[in-house]
């Protein structure tokens, strides 16, 4: 069955940058993959969607411009480029994917797979 296993999580001061990993297994297609996140408040928000195909994304309003998902098929890695870190984006950041011909979106309940998450915290 298809695992992801989250990394890249730290403690940072705001106006950094991280840059998340999220490693796949068990399946040899590409995959719609996504990173969400939930934070202080418990409620779970899409940051940025990256299509199968790797040429189509959505992001988040408040990560546009600062964030970037990118996705290695070759090694079944996504990653989730992060700057200008502000407070608000701490959070328990979940790699997610469904399956390439599966309708997906920001919303969570589009996602059938997820990691078990890793943390950023921006002071």
């Amino acid at each position: 069955h298809v695992q992801l296993v989250e990394s890249g999580g730290d403690s940072v001061q705001a106006g950094e940058s991280l840059r998340l990993s999220c490693v796949a297994s068990g399946y040899t297609l590409p995959m719609n993959m996504g990173w969400f996140r939930r934070g202080p408040d418990n409620e779970r928000e899409g940051v940025a969607v990256i299509w199968a195909d790797g040429k189509n994304t959505i992001y988040a309003d408040s990560v546009k411009g600062r964030f970037t998902v990118s996705q290695d098929n070759d090694n079944n890695l996504l990653c989730l480029q992060m700057n200008s870190l502000n407070p608000e984006d701490t959070a328990m950041y979940y790699c997610a994917a469904t399956r390439p011909w599966a309708d997906c979106s920001l919303r969570a309940n589009t996602f059938t797979i997820w990691g078990q998450g890793t943390q950023v915290t921006v002071s």
